[in-house]
């Protein structure tokens, strides 16, 4: 397998607060935000796809506006007032990919990725691992989800120019954590297939209107992409929402789950997974139970995959991994030692791997398959509580 290179560094005036890479694939990347629908009942999602080369292509902020670090202030830290000091700090980072850049034809389509994001977090904290699927050959849509799980989203209303903001939500006094979030999990995996439908409404040749208004026409899209190559992807709380969307909808033809939380999941539902899954879990996060779980689905599906990335912890599958150190450990407390890079490329990596396998994809990404095996120094299979593979 080719080297791990350190990319260049996207950045903004701020660029030493987060320095997101580029993709490392082939192809430039562009990004558009879609809103479609006036109601809760609609869609929020960053579209990131290949894209033709623009001279002065402007790069889109990571954090797309000062709400969003209220909410992650709040989710995060605990602490709303912290919200103007993190606006400050992280509010001017960039996304290195090409903001409304042209659509990139290809005459095959491109295959589609619904990427599901992690308790708290929204739809733009995963732009590193998006951007670099997207370099690669993918179309990836990063649902901001509606069920109170996101750090802060909106709708916007039929009326003019209305928002209406929608805050996490904790799980409320007396009720079981189990219930409430086996609802959201059971309402995502919904959103990850109404999203499916949206584009197989534009390649049906239906009108979409985008009510952001972007400067983007979503009907490029048309001839665009291959939906008979569809698979779905998520982190922790986004995991174990790709998992329940294959129950849900049979068009998805796979998983990659990057550190699964399994638990809002119902037993019931085990034995209804029809499709593989990839776990890709990190080091410090999962437990026995949960790893006892995800065996569940191994055993009826001999195509599942469980393998964990040694020295990483369950932030390292977010934007967050590319935060200087003192940053990230001041926020989180903890950090991983795989560098960052190299965490991103194996991660990438088996998920292309296990997608070339199971979306019959005419690429090279099989060169990447023993990582699916466990084999290599920073990968090994499903035993990530197992102190001898530190």
């Amino acid at each position: 397998a080719e080297p791990v290179s350190v990319p260049r560094l996207g950045c903004g005036s701020m660029g030493a607060m987060l320095a997101l890479p580029p993709g490392q694939g082939p192809h430039q990347v562009g990004c558009t935000d879609v809103m479609v629908g006036h109601t809760r009942q609609g869609l929020f999602l960053r579209l990131f796809y290949p894209c033709l080369p623009r001279a002065g292509a402007v790069e889109p902020l990571w954090i797309p506006r000062s709400e969003y670090c209220g909410g992650m202030a709040d989710v995060t830290l605990g602490r709303r007032w912290c919200s103007a000091l993190l606006s400050i700090a992280i509010g001017s980072c960039k996304v290195p990919v090409s903001w409304n850049g042209p659509f990139k034809p290809c005459s095959s389509g491109y295959p589609l990725i619904i990427f599901s994001h992690g308790l708290g977090a929204f739809r733009t904290l995963y732009s590193s691992i998006c951007t670099e699927l997207a370099s690669r050959g993918f179309v990836v849509a990063a649902l901001e989800h509606r069920d109170h799980s996101a750090a802060i989203t909106y709708s916007c209303t039929a009326e003019a120019g209305t928002e209406e903001w929608i805050p996490f939500q904790r799980v409320p006094q007396g009720q079981k954590e189990f219930y409430f979030r086996n609802k959201q999990v059971h309402q995502r995996a919904r959103e990850c297939v109404r999203a499916l439908r949206l584009f197989q409404g534009i390649a049906g040749g239906r009108s979409v209107p985008n009510i952001l208004h972007q400067d983007w026409d979503l009907s490029v899209l048309k001839d665009g992409l291959d939906l008979t190559k569809v698979a779905v992807m998520g982190h922790s709380f986004g995991g174990v929402t790709a998992v329940l969307a294959l129950v849900k909808e049979p068009s998805f033809r796979c998983a990659v789950a990057l550190d699964a939380w399994m638990f809002p999941l119902e037993n019931l539902l085990y034995p209804e997974v029809p499709k593989p899954v990839l776990f890709i879990n990190t080091e410090k996060f999962q437990t026995p139970e949960s790893i006892a779980k995800m065996k569940r689905l191994s055993s009826r599906n001999g195509q599942t995959r469980i393998v964990t990335v040694l020295g990483t912890v369950h932030e390292d599958q977010t934007d967050f991994n590319f935060f200087p150190r003192k940053l990230f450990s001041l926020i989180f407390g903890r950090r991983g030692t795989l560098d960052p890079h190299k965490a991103l490329a194996i991660t990438t990596r088996a998920a292309l791997a296990f997608l070339q396998r199971h979306l019959e994809l005419e690429e090279q990404f099989g060169q990447w398959d023993e990582l699916l095996e466990g084999v290599g120094d920073s990968v090994v299979p499903d035993v990530p509580f197992c102190r001898s593979h530190l």
